[in-house]
């Protein structure tokens, strides 16, 4: 499947409509989804550590693990894995391990993403297996998503 600019903005909404569910439930708002060669959506999942307790369940663990289960395999070559905020270093380990064939992220995170603002995970040439890397789709909602959330959580400790 070629992706354009279209496509990949369909599918970052599908990830804002999960990260949705993440805010609503008081958890940061991420949501990730990951979509086939066709464009069938195999697994969405949106961030659930504070209801969880869980410090990994990012979105894009989630999504990850979900889809695994889904092809019965943990190998997910022929994937674009879309999310609203730049994966962690964690996210982009899991992503590696994965073999993920391309990632789709809307906001930068200058604090935690290991990308291209602190890292560069997804195009290390010394790791077993790097990746497509496509940033800035729907970038301001996605942003805004996030500002509003924090500036919710600091209003209500004030």
């Amino acid at each position: 499947m070629i992706t354009t600019h279209t496509d990949d903005e369909k599918y970052m909404r599908l990830a804002i409509h999960e990260a949705l569910k993440a805010r609503d439930m008081g958890e940061v708002p991420v949501g990730a989804v990951i979509v086939d060669e066709n464009g069938g959506i195999i697994s969405s999942a949106h961030n659930l550590c504070e209801t969880t307790s869980d410090p990994t369940a990012h979105a894009e663990i989630l999504a990850i693990r979900e889809a695994s289960r889904k092809l019965e395999n943990w190998r997910l070559t022929d994937v674009t894995l879309y999310v609203t905020l730049e994966p962690c270093a964690m996210c982009m380990g899991a992503m590696v391990l994965a073999r993920i064939k391309r990632v789709v992220f809307g906001a930068l995170d200058p604090k935690a993403g290991a990308v291209m603002s602190l890292y560069n995970i997804g195009v290390d040439g010394k790791l077993n297996h790097t990746m497509e890397i496509k940033e800035g789709i729907l970038k301001e909602d996605c942003a805004r998503l996030l500002r509003d959330f924090f500036k919710s959580v600091r209003l209500g400790k004030s």
